[in-house]
């Protein structure tokens, strides 16, 4: 219950200030008990509802309502600010409180016949609403500064967390393609001399494999290696597909040695091979480019000849391939793909780095 939320603040943050208030005002009440109110009617004063409003409960409540303003200006429209700005804020919503607290409060009593200080006893008006006031947004900086910190410190053990599970993911990563190296290594060896298609076949595989955990551990690579990782991706394909898919892959020779993140054409590639090509009966044609443009970026190009896609907006956070590659795109180069349609049928994917 404490830590349902109103309009973004807990219940149990607004009870506690509303105890506050109260508090404060039940001692600025007991403080007239002993010292101003006489007997016989002293004890039925301290307990009337109608006294305690009467007295000191109006100034409270304007108060209580000059805090809520001003916290809301400095903990949520200035939020952002640095603290120090947010600090010196307060030297213009302190006098705005003291006024509330002070004239406020008697215009409000002299409209409706009520008691309040008159003479030199006002300036207890003034220093008890300024000292109430520093009192309280201090508590709250503070509360600011521990919930901050919290935040802080429970993110820091989600990253450990992560961190940890990373880490063992990458071993598990590094063990199982060496097993499968090894299983691939057998059943090579178990196939007959005659079916050499097979046998290379299965070679291609692991070296799928093996380019895959070199992508779990290194940043970059060169163009080259991905483009032979996407070819034996593809030759795999073909092999399937036979002459309904066709490749042509076009690249200059000077951009073989440029570096790139690993597993980033494949993705790709293996979208417009299963969803563009696989559904047509008679396949489709795939053609990757790969030039550099004035500014030294590297522009890369898939197009097919598939069935396209219609909608190219929600299809970025359906299809994994693509919506992760935007992500490491996103993150790497503040770059993006960008989706078109291909002439007459099919989709042109792009994107620099």
């Amino acid at each position: 219950m404490w830590n349902k939320r109103i309009y973004g603040i807990k219940v149990g943050e607004i009870a506690a200030v509303i105890g506050l208030y109260l508090l404060l005002s039940f001692a600025y009440r007991f403080t007239l008990w002993t010292i101003y109110w006489e007997k016989p009617d002293r004890w039925e004063k301290l307990f009337s509802l109608w006294e305690w409003f009467d007295t000191s409960g109006l100034q409270y409540v304007l108060m209580f309502m000059a805090t809520a303003l001003i916290w809301w200006l400095i903990f949520r429209v200035f939020y952002k600010w640095p603290l120090r700005y947010r600090i010196l804020l307060h030297l213009i919503t302190l006098p705005f409180f003291i006024l509330i607290a002070w004239k406020g409060y008697y215009w409000v009593c002299d409209r409706f016949d009520m008691m309040h200080l008159e003479g030199n006893p006002e300036k207890w008006d003034i220093y008890i609403p300024a000292l109430i006031y520093m009192i309280q947004f201090a508590i709250f900086h503070a509360y600011e500064y521990y919930t901050s910190n919290q935040r802080k410190i429970r993110y820091e053990i989600e990253l450990k967390n992560t961190a940890l599970k990373s880490e063992l993911s990458a071993i598990k990563a590094q063990l199982n393609p060496h097993f499968l190296y090894n299983v691939f290594n057998t059943i090579n060896a178990s196939i007959p001399k005659e079916m050499e298609g097979t046998r290379e076949m299965v070679a291609d595989l692991s070296d799928l494999f093996r380019y895959q955990l070199r992508a779990s551990r290194e940043d970059l690579v060169p163009l080259k290696d991905e483009l032979d990782f996407v070819r034996k991706y593809l030759d795999l394909e073909q092999k399937r597909f036979e002459d309904r898919l066709q490749i042509t892959i076009n690249v200059d020779k000077a951009l073989l040695n440029r570096q790139i993140p690993p597993m980033l054409l494949q993705p790709l590639v293996e979208n417009s091979v299963k969803h563009g090509i696989s559904p047509l009966t008679d396949g489709g044609h795939i053609d990757i480019t790969v030039k550099e443009k004035e500014n030294g970026v590297l522009l890369f190009e898939i197009k097919d000849t598939g069935v396209g896609v219609p909608d190219k907006v929600s299809v970025m956070d359906t299809g994994v391939g693509l919506s992760n590659t935007q992500k490491r795109l996103e993150k790497m180069y503040n770059s993006g793909l960008f989706l078109s349609d291909n002439r007459p049928r099919g989709l042109i994917v792009q994107f620099s780095i």
